[in-house]
């Protein structure tokens, strides 16, 4: 079975495939100080509650965390005596990264183009919300035409909260208007719905830049944040939790071929 690791900033996605079939997702907190034996002990039983302690037979990791890439790959060697495979554009990914800097990439972009060109087999805008919010340009081609970052909604919350000394955090739920008539529901418009315009005016010059605009260009969803505004846009053709891990899952098994 294949393990799909991917370290973000403030969570880490964790799969295990059996074939195509994805057995069992663990999202844990990344933690920057965890050691190798720390994270393997947390890996391990989280695996034994399924029964699964003995069937990983492959790792794939995707990190933006460096640190964290070194404590994986040294827990891949510890536990199961095998070399993870490394998400970078240094691999033969079968996609064009067509960026001024290919190795400035971040893996889980690389790994959400393949997943969504693979899988919808059409032109796309992929919209993660995690840390940051990213914006994936995918071409008829399959090639990354590039990427916008913005900040994550909520390192947005946190630094709106931070700065303001009369504001305080307040629950990530839609106010029953955009008009906040009370300091919650202000500031839960400004964080929802804000965030619900952000992505719908990014993602109209972002169609209206791509080179196939004049065909259907569809819009994906996907991260631990998505579900804050898929519910208040149409903008979404498509909203998967699990697109990065299937991404991963299609990376390893065109390496091993």
């Amino acid at each position: 079975m294949l393990l799909a690791i991917d370290i973000g900033n403030t969570n880490i996605n964790i799969g295990i495939w059996d074939g195509m079939t994805l057995r069992r997702e663990w999202r844990l907190q990344t933690t920057h100080n965890k050691t190798a034996d720390e994270y393997g002990i947390l890996l391990i039983n989280l695996l034994q509650v399924e029964g699964l302690e003995n069937a990983v037979d492959g790792l794939i990791l995707a990190s933006v965390v460096p640190i964290l890439t070194k404590t994986f790959v040294d827990l891949s060697h510890q536990i199961w005596n095998f070399e993870p495979v490394l998400v970078s554009a240094k691999l033969d990914l079968g996609i064009e990264i067509l960026t001024d800097n290919p190795a400035e990439v971040g893996a889980d972009r690389l790994v959400n183009t393949i997943a969504g060109f693979t899988l919808y087999e059409k032109p796309c805008i992929i919209i993660d919300m995690g840390t940051a919010t990213t914006f994936d340009v995918v071409s008829q081609e399959g090639a990354l035409l590039g990427v916008a970052i913005a900040p994550g909604l909520r390192l947005a919350a946190d630094a709106l909260i931070n700065q303001a000394a009369k504001l305080s955090q307040v629950p990530f739920i839609a106010p029953p208007q955009a008009t906040g008539r009370n300091t919650v529901h202000a500031v839960q418009s400004g964080l929802i719905f804000g965030y619900v315009s952000l992505i719908e005016g990014m993602t109209r010059r972002l169609i209206a830049e791509h080179p196939n605009h004049d065909s259907e260009i569809l819009v994906l969803g996907t991260g631990g944040l998505i579900n804050l505004v898929a519910s208040h846009t149409d903008i979404f053709d498509h909203v998967d939790h699990t697109l990065t891990l299937k991404g991963l899952r299609l990376i390893y098994n065109r390496v091993l071929l």
